[in-house]
């Protein structure tokens, strides 16, 4: 596997010189100042790609250049949207970066209850609590029908909770799901939350996958020409919350995501945290499976719960066979002769980094470390047993 690690740019606590450390030879990142939906231009392009390479390190993916919502909405200036995303690639391809992750998730990336849990051993970890995730929606943001999308149970437990929360604690769960990651979307407040909200009201699964397929069979013909693979990222977490829906969580999904169009650019990113808090998904299988249309890797672990709530593991530990995942990846890898990029996701904030508040929740330096040595490891462990 190709090892590289997410950098948020010049702004980020953990510099370049960090990651060559570690032993990444390829750098994930964006253009993090560019406004969702605007087009990226070539000097800006070049300017962050120079950067990189004058570490001795390689601009590796594009992680990522982030889909307007009008554009999964299909409404107002989605048309102009698509335009520049296509202008987009073909300026990536032009400095020499032919690969893009992206995904297609309502109004949030990634969504936590917690940014900095506690483990049993000091260091935090992310986490998603359902019934944390209810409270959230039934007594701070106050969604209307959120009775229709958890059973009574749930909600009586998440009341029940939210009494005995403190004005800190309502703050702080309110903050940890709102809080953007650069080039996501802005910190955003409960009023403005509640509109971005109610566009999709109306929104179903099918209308959401129809608007991704239509996306794709407008830049997808782009990308090829470019030489360019497009590596979708599954939803996170793989359910619906807030009365959004989620489209890209299991097999069936990844199924018709590369149906929508027939192209050598059409993939996905595989996230094994993502896809693996959904207990239905055989990761390994699905891994050999799809080995034509994966592009991207992003390793991690997830411990789920009984009740749908789960929290961000060591890489080697948690509810997934990492073994199991990185030899299907081996396979895939002498089948289809080719070396796919991998980066460790979401370490733990451990020993020094637990002094500093400034890394982004999930991507601080040593628990990042930590998993990519254990990841290298584990990977030349089962190729030095063949």
């Amino acid at each position: 596997m190709k090892q590289t690690f997410r950098w948020f740019g010049e702004s980020d606590p953990v510099t370049l010189s960090d990651i060559k450390q570690a032993g990444a030879t390829g750098v994930v990142t964006a253009l993090h100042h560019i406004p969702n939906g605007e087009i990226w231009e070539t000097d800006a392009i070049l300017k962050v790609k120079d950067t990189i390479n004058s570490y001795g390190l390689e601009w590796t993916f594009i992680e990522s250049i982030p889909i307007h919502e009008n554009i999964k909405l299909k409404t107002g200036d989605y048309l102009k949207r698509i335009e520049n995303y296509k202008q987009s690639l073909k300026n990536v391809a032009q400095c020499g970066i032919t690969n893009v992750c992206y995904n297609f998730m309502p109004v949030l990336d990634w969504t936590r209850t917690h940014l900095f849990w506690t483990l049993e051993d000091g260091s935090t970890a992310l986490r998603f609590d359902k019934i944390d995730m209810v409270v959230f929606e039934a007594h701070i943001m106050e969604r209307q029908d959120v009775e229709k999308a958890y059973s009574k149970n749930m909600l009586q437990q998440a009341e029940k909770r939210f009494l005995k929360m403190t004005p800190e604690e309502k703050k702080r769960l309110e903050d940890s799901i709102l809080k953007g990651l650069p080039g996501t979307v802005e910190d955003l407040t409960i009023p403005a939350f509640k509109n971005m909200i109610a566009q999709y009201k109306n929104i179903t699964h099918a209308y959401l996958k129809a608007n991704l397929s239509y996306f794709l069979n407008e830049i997808i013909p782009i990308a090829e020409a470019h030489h360019i693979k497009m590596a979708i990222h599954p939803d996170d977490p793989p359910l619906d919350i807030m009365g959004l829906p989620r489209i890209i969580k299991s097999e069936s999904d990844l199924d018709d995501l590369v149906n929508f169009i027939d192209s050598p650019s059409n993939g996905i990113t595989f996230c094994t945290g993502s896809l693996g808090a959904n207990p239905d998904n055989d990761l390994p299988k699905m891994i050999r499976k799809f080995k034509d249309k994966i592009h991207f890797l992003h390793l991690r672990n997830v411990k789920r719960e009984p009740d749908g709530s789960f929290f961000e593991d060591n890489h080697l530990e948690g509810s997934s066979d990492m073994y199991e995942i990185v030899k299907a990846v081996l396979e895939v890898e002498k089948n289809t002769n080719k070396q796919l990029p991998m980066r460790p996701d979401h370490g733990h904030q451990m020993l020094s980094d637990l002094k500093s508040n400034k890394a982004y929740a999930g991507y601080s330096a040593i628990g990042r470390l930590r998993g990519l040595a254990e990841l290298r490891g584990l990977e030349l462990g089962i190729l030095k047993s063949n």
